[in-house]
């Protein structure tokens, strides 16, 4: 496995969880604070089109910012290209921790769906 970028945030007990997990593994990642680097518009474009065009999937539903800001009504008529742009915009609001490899995206911490990528 050559590249894996992990964007996380340091408060995030599933981060800290999904970080041990790859230093048990032996995975070299590149580790990004999504609050002050949210995952580019060409990257949430790559996980949208992993995740066969579900926005949910992307957003940190259960998160403060989430509710506040109303999203769980919104979502359903936004445009992808609104969605992108919201998630650039706020690391926050993007599920985490998000991970980009040369062949698979991954959001949320689930070991058996790790397990599968990172062998």
């Amino acid at each position: 496995m050559s590249k894996v970028k992990i964007y996380q945030y340091e408060r995030c007990s599933t981060c800290r969880k999904a970080l041990k997990y790859l230093d048990a593994k032996g995975v070299t990642y590149k580790s990004l604070p999504i609050v002050e680097q949210a995952p580019t518009k060409t990257e949430l474009k790559t996980a949208l089109k992993a995740f066969g065009g579900d926005l949910r999937k992307l957003f940190n539903t259960s998160g403060q910012v989430y509710r506040e800001m109303g999203l769980s009504t919104k979502i359903k008529t936004m445009t992808d290209k609104d969605a992108i742009d919201l998630l650039n915009a706020n690391g926050k609001l993007v599920k985490r921790p998000f991970v980009l490899t040369d062949h698979a995206v991954l959001v949320g911490f689930k070991e058996e769906e790790w397990s599968k990528v990172f062998k």
